[in-house]
């Protein structure tokens, strides 16, 4: 859940990418780094395992607005994208705001997103979290390789439940900040309900 930081005059969220290996959740942490403005972010701090890493930084989406006289800054993850490494998913997973899963469009990569949904609706119900009550986005990233499977076919495996979900290329940057804005805005609506 969310952190205030009342002398700062801050409310902290926590926003999460998830999804297998190699989808691009580290490509989009690494675009929205770089065109973000160099006074409203912190360091990107990167956590190496043998062959994975995690990626984290701050930043404060200004565009957002207020929340009772309270800013925003956002904390950004990325999970280690294989099975292995899930001790490290539940870990970055606990207090999470916000989920983007990260879907790789190639149509032999499938199987591995089904497993990672499937892996990640199983962390959060361990923690107390519903998927389908979280603010959760889909991103279809991947999106301009020739081998990428028709949306159609993406949406009905992995999104029967109609999330908000969006077409991206994450190394051109396409679709990404509209990822993040669309689960940045159902963290914040979530936030104002409950400091009603």
């Amino acid at each position: 859940m969310s952190f205030i930081n009342y002398s700062s005059r801050e409310i902290n969220c926590k926003i999460v990418y998830y999804g297998p290996g190699l989808c691009g959740k580290t490509t989009n942490l690494q675009f929205i780094y770089n065109k973000t403005n160099p006074d409203l972010k912190g360091k990107m701090i990167s956590l190496a395992t043998e062959t994975e890493r995690t990626l984290f930084f701050d930043f404060l989406p200004l565009a957002l607005g207020q929340i009772r006289g309270f800013k925003t800054r956002f904390h950004l993850y990325t999970v280690p994208g294989q099975v292995f490494y899930d001790a490290s998913r539940k870990l970055i997973l606990k207090g999470v705001d916000g989920v983007v899963f990260v879907a790789d469009s190639q149509i032999e990569r499938m199987e591995a997103n089904i497993e990672s949904l499937d892996n990640l609706k199983l962390n959060l119900a361990e923690q107390g979290y519903d998927l389908h009550k979280t603010p959760c986005v889909i991103q279809y990233n991947k999106r301009d390789l020739p081998n990428s499977a028709p949306l159609e076919e993406i949406q009905k495996v992995l999104n029967p439940s109609d999330m908000p979900e969006f077409e991206a290329c994450a190394t051109t940057g396409e679709g990404v900040f509209e990822t993040l804005k669309a689960v940045a805005r159902l963290v914040l609506r979530d936030l104002k309900q409950m400091n009603r």
